[in-house]
């Protein structure tokens, strides 16, 4: 009898082993298998494993053994990426009709548009202001899933409407810096100057909010008939890090072009580029025409930053997404691995947030899976003409903070009739 006892407590002993050494095996929550990995900061590009725990990137490796793992997704002849940062939105939705962005229709509720292009963090480029901001944050940055950042616009009211932004007497910089420094650091990330009719008082006031927060600027500079001198804003206005957004817009009465019309790229602008000035695509409804990229990348002369404008007005129209965006420069001849790095390391380095647009290990598992699609595709700018491209980015996958929240084609998931027989 006693051994019996004996043999029973050693299989119980045996079993109980078992499966403590199964829970061990099982280190990660999930793994992307196979895919080929492309991360400028980490120095990536090459076929390798992804392992995910607890919302964050444990591991990186060639092959992570698969028993390691409670879920293992197959990512073979995908792209696997740092979560795309999109650099330039408008995500302040609201109700007000009489507003244009700030609190309006115009403006965007990210989820709905960030997941599916592979964009886990967005920066809402100036919507609110001083006056406003804390209504933005409760109701679009603290409720959205995607992580929301923002640039605070030197007018106070933000984007409410284009009288509003003319209001010098509302453009302060000790307002805007406090609200930055003191009070929301984390979330905001720079400064926006747009819209404004006249000089340079506007931009100025941008900057001088800029020193005092210390962050970057970024500049949308149409809408001034005749045009302001672009070479005075790079040179004499803005500073190294600071942005000029809507690089590629075309509009010579009111925005002077960084192309000139015999098709040069003005040698001023690669000088700019050299200082330090960062161009943002910033695509929007109005802002990118192939007459302009066309020979500014003929030329050698790239952005810094690749984004969408998103809002309303532009997602059904030539820009629709960022991973359509992010294509466009595939069809212009950028490689792969540039256009990954000016949608996810760049920015991050622009907004000074180096925690994201990487893969390190302890980071967010902010991942994004792409297919690359080849055949005959039309690529439309805001002037309904088209440039043909080879190459698309289709979004298939989307991890924020590790989990899943987009799956074009159930690639997570177990066919339904192996579910249906596990669950019998």
């Amino acid at each position: 009898m006693k051994n019996l006892t004996s043999i029973c407590l050693a299989a119980v002993l045996v079993l109980f082993q078992g499966s403590i050494n199964t829970l061990h095996a099982q280190q990660y929550d999930l793994v992307l298998k196979g895919g080929h990995v492309i991360s400028a900061k980490n120095q990536f590009d090459g076929k390798m494993d992804i392992a995910i725990s607890a919302g964050k990137i444990a591991l990186v490796a060639v092959n992570i053994d698969p028993k390691n793992a409670r879920q293992i997704i197959d990512v073979n002849g995908l792209y696997v990426t740092p979560g795309i940062i999109d650099m330039h939105v408008h995500v302040f939705n609201g109700t007000n009709t009489d507003a244009y962005i700030a609190d309006g229709l115009t403006s965007l509720p990210p989820d709905g548009f960030t997941f599916r292009a592979g964009v886990t963090t967005v920066v809402d480029a100036g919507s609110s202001g001083w006056r406003n901001f804390r209504q933005f944050k409760k109701q679009t940055i603290d409720k959205a899933e995607t992580r929301v950042l923002a640039l605070l616009n030197i007018a106070g009211t933000g984007m409410q409407g284009r009288f509003e932004e003319q209001d010098t007497s509302d453009m302060n910089p000790q307002q805007v810096a406090y609200m930055i420094k003191k009070l929301f650091p984390k979330i905001i990330v720079g400064i926006k100057s747009a819209h404004y009719w006249g000089d340079f008082t506007q931009v100025d006031r941008a900057v001088a909010a800029g020193n005092l927060a210390n962050v970057p600027v970024m500049v949308d500079f149409g809408e001034h008939e005749p045009p302001n001198s672009i070479e005075s804003l790079f040179m004499q206005h803005l500073r190294p890090g600071d942005i000029f957004t809507h690089t590629f817009s075309y509009g010579p009465k009111v925005r002077e072009t960084i192309v000139d019309e015999n098709g040069k790229v003005k040698p001023f602008v690669f000088k700019a580029q050299e200082r330090g000035i960062i161009f943002d695509v910033g695509h929007g409804g109005g802002a990118f025409s192939w007459r302009q990229a066309v020979p500014a990348a003929r030329q050698g002369f790239w952005p810094n930053v690749i984004s969408t404008d998103l809002h309303a007005e532009s997602m059904n129209g030539g820009m629709k997404d960022l991973s359509n965006v992010m294509s466009k420069f595939l069809a212009l001849g950028l490689p792969l691995k540039d256009v990954i790095l000016r949608s996810t390391w760049n920015p991050a380095q622009v907004i000074r947030r180096p925690d994201l647009g990487n893969l390190d290990i302890g980071a967010d598992a902010d991942i994004a899976v792409f297919s690359l699609q080849k055949g005959d595709f039309g690529f439309l700018d805001i002037r309904r003409t088209t440039l043909k491209g080879t190459l698309k980015l289709v979004a298939e996958l989307t991890l924020r903070a590790g989990k899943i929240v987009w799956d074009l084609n159930g690639i997570s998931a177990p066919g339904w009739e192996e579910e249906l027989k596990k669950n019998k």
